[in-house]
């Protein structure tokens, strides 16, 4: 067997060379005073506010409409990955079939305001309910399962709720419903075809799903979830009631899917459910991974590269998947545990990979021959 890679390889300096700074940022910020931490805070809220500026338009987006663009994908898909990311990131449980519950909050507002005349904001909460409460419906028979396993049950649930609204004529049946209520006016923006009051809308969304994120991170759920996630089997003995975390995890990450699918149903007008295939599922969990899955700020960063990188490559017209697709390959080798993961992660990948150096070494027939006598 040859020699795994050595520390001195081109890998090994390309790798240490773009997670250097990474994770001096990190370490920065982690021992950051308050005020220095609300600085950050306010600055990014208001290069947030101010982002649809034609003149950071023009750079960021020179092909597509920027201020739609803000608002989907990249908005969409940040309020999604936040969602995922109490899943994934903080429980350390796969799910392949998060669009379900992103399905289940654009259904509520068309079915409702088509339907029963029901008005955006009431349909909103009861969007995040049902969603909420479909996760529970998924989460009481299956999450004794783990692993691949429950991937597998995931899968299957996105793509029930799929076909069921294929279906299901009542909502549309393959034809979809149209058209999907906006909402109100507010503070006397009208929000029509406009991107931008709708852009606002899913900002104010993201803000208070990233401080719900973090008041749970820091919480007694948070710290059960991070004992799950490292060994479940030691969380149970220690005496963390392990099904019911888990299950409030689901809750939790499917009310969050359910928010994004109403918010984003009210500007698109249509829907059918070919707006929820799994890819979308797939394409959200590579966000969390790629931004470091467990640290909301990398989980940010890694959903905006996702939705932002295809339209900004469009030039290359029909090659622009593969070139965003050798990005992604670059960006995963030489920093295979996210672009800003936690501290955690950071040593759970480190150990991993000193161990796999190790498993190398022993397993290698040649690395020490043994005589044998008779």
């Amino acid at each position: 067997m040859s020699p795994g890679p050595r520390i001195g390889s081109p890998l090994s300096r390309a790798r240490s060379a773009v997670g250097g700074f990474g994770d001096t940022v990190r370490d920065w910020w982690a021992q950051a005073p308050r005020w220095q931490r609300w600085v950050v805070y306010l600055l990014l809220l208001l290069l947030a506010i101010a982002a649809p500026s034609p003149v950071i338009g023009s750079f960021m987006s020179p092909y597509t409409d920027w201020p739609s663009l803000l608002f989907n994908p990249i908005g969409t898909y940040i309020l999604l990955a936040i969602g995922l990311n109490i899943v994934v990131g903080h429980a350390g449980l796969l799910d392949l079939g998060y669009v379900a519950f992103f399905a289940i909050g654009a259904y509520t507002l068309a079915y409702l305001g088509i339907k029963h005349g029901f008005t955006f904001w009431p349909t909103l909460i009861l969007g995040m309910v049902l969603a909420s409460v479909s996760g529970v419906i998924l989460g009481a028979p299956t999450l004794r399962l783990r692993g691949d396993y429950l991937a597998i049950v995931t899968l299957g649930f996105g793509e029930i709720v799929r076909i069921t609204a294929i279906n299901t004529n009542e909502i549309g049946g393959a034809r979809g419903l149209t058209p999907v209520p906006h909402p109100p006016n507010l503070f006397g923006v009208e929000f029509l075809l406009d991107p931008l009051p709708y852009y606002y809308l899913v900002l104010a969304m993201i803000v208070l799903a990233i401080v719900f994120s973090l008041r749970l991170e820091r919480s007694r759920v948070g710290r059960a979830w991070t004992a799950i996630r490292e060994d479940e089997d030691a969380a149970e003995l220690m005496g963390v009631p392990t099904f019911k975390f888990k299950l409030l995890a689901f809750a939790i990450g499917a009310m969050v899917g359910g928010l994004a699918g109403v918010v984003w149903s009210g500007k698109v007008i249509f829907i059918a459910p070919t707006n929820f295939p799994f890819i979308l599922s797939a394409t959200i969990l590579a966000a969390v991974l790629l931004g470091g899955a467990g640290n909301l700020p990398g989980v940010v960063v890694g959903a905006f590269l996702i939705a932002w990188l295809p339209e900004r490559f469009r030039g290359f017209a029909d090659y622009r998947i593969l070139v965003f697709g050798a990005a992604l390959v670059i960006m995963m080798a030489l920093r295979p545990q996210g672009l800003l993961p936690s501290r955690r992660r950071s040593a759970e990948m480190a150990e991993h990979s000193a161990g796999s150096a190790m498993g190398a070494e022993v397993a290698n027939p040649s690395a020490a021959p043994v005589e044998v006598r008779k």
